[in-house]
């Protein structure tokens, strides 16, 4: 049962009162969990309207657990805009849906926050749920950067938006990591050192800088410009395949469209993949790809799960046609292929950069604020690419 109740608060000076949790009544500041009285600090604001001697406010739906500093700042964020409504760990799918329904305790919902860890309690956000949202619904804000647990083609016959928060941070960890350590082989210095105590004549022969060298990203969302100019600035040359040119792009970085496309992957000494994984997607990178990189080439793969093909990835490696490996996410995670974990060229960094303190935090105060603009201001920022058709202009 969805026992968090969304309230309309009054000022904290004045006497209130507590409820039973079933009663679900509007006339508090405060929410009841397991029997317990919870405050929950908000104030009437612009945003609301009246009814009757009461003000009304959109909700927010949380269908996860924020962290403590974004739920202070949630809080502060939406004081007066709207009413924030936590889920019960233990709501159920069915209490979520029959919640939404007409006279249910969430009909007034204008937009909702989800993780993908939210699916553990109330399922995907697949067609039979977007179904249910009330018209009143108009925004899903989804932290992190995979969303393959909803269905986009529902939200967009529904009219409901949906955004993702792709973090710079992500991108650069895995590449920083990735390059430095595959251009100048630092797990083969490592281990020469650990065997003879120095650098071996083959060792410095395999060696490069990256300036002067090739770098080419596969993409069709937001992180392409930003990503260009990371890698511009040490400096390398930078290539881009889309699903259209990017206007704002800057000269350096190079378009390749899909009549282009083989062009880019002969030329690049690193091939970046970014895209969240979708059926529409389906298994970008195949065998056919890969074997049209250079000889030596670098695969980054950042994208969600499916769309890198690992067997083909894992016979390019072993028969050198890629020299090295960079992965931030694996097709079977948690219980990926073992053998990834015994190459020295691959570098495997799960998750690890989303899960730094200070992109945590940036991603769910960005998701948030998606929301909080868009009731407001009628902002649409950080949108998916199936609402973008393209990389967006940074």
């Amino acid at each position: 049962m969805i026992s968090l109740v969304p309230v309309v608060i009054r000022p904290l000076s004045q006497p209130v009162s507590f409820i039973n949790c079933a009663r679900r009544s509007l006339h508090t500041g405060y929410f009841i969990k397991d029997g317990c009285n919870v405050l929950r600090q908000q104030t009437r604001g612009y945003a609301a309207r009246a009814h009757g001697s009461a003000t009304i406010l959109p909700r927010i739906v949380l269908c996860d657990h924020l962290e403590v500093w974004a739920e202070k700042k949630a809080l502060n964020m939406f004081n007066g805009i709207a009413e924030l409504v936590w889920l019960d760990t233990d709501t159920t799918r069915d209490d979520f849906l029959s919640s939404m329904r007409p006279g249910g305790p969430l009909e007034r919902t204008a937009g909702l926050y989800r993780r993908n860890i939210s699916t553990s309690a109330i399922g995907p956000f697949d067609r039979e749920l977007i179904g249910s949202l009330p018209r009143s619904v108009r925004w899903i804000a989804s932290n992190g950067d995979g969303y393959d647990q909803v269905d986009v083609a529902a939200c967009k016959e529904k009219g409901v938006f949906l955004s993702n928060t792709s973090d710079d941070s992500i991108l650069t960890n895995l590449v920083a990591i990735s390059l430095t350590s595959e251009f100048h082989r630092l797990w083969k210095t490592e281990r020469d050192i650990c065997s003879s105590g120095s650098n071996t004549p083959e060792l410095i022969s395999s060696t490069h800088d990256l300036p002067a060298r090739t770098f080419a990203i596969l993409c069709s969302r937001t992180v392409g410009v930003p990503l260009a100019r990371a890698m511009h600035a040490f400096p390398m040359r930078v290539l881009y395949h889309s699903p259209r040119k990017v206007v704002s792009a800057p000269e350096w970085f190079e378009y390749y469209g899909a009549e282009r496309l083989d062009d880019m992957l002969a030329q690049a000494d690193v091939l970046s993949v970014h895209e969240p994984f979708t059926e529409r997607a389906g298994r970008l990178v195949d065998e056919a790809m890969i074997r049209k990189l250079k000889k030596g080439a670098v695969l980054l793969n950042t994208a969600k799960r499916k769309l890198v093909d690992e067997e083909a990835m894992t016979r390019a490696l072993d028969d050198g046609h890629l020299s090295a490996v960079g992965l931030d996410i694996l097709w079977h995670q948690p219980h990926a292929n073992s053998c990834w974990f015994f190459k020295p060229n691959v570098i495997h960094i799960p998750l690890l950069a989303a899960a730094v303190h200070d992109t945590r935090k940036e991603m769910e105060i960005r998701a948030l604020t998606n929301l909080r603009d868009f009731l407001t201001k009628g902002i649409r920022r950080d949108l998916v690419s199936e609402f973008n058709g393209c990389i967006a202009d940074a």
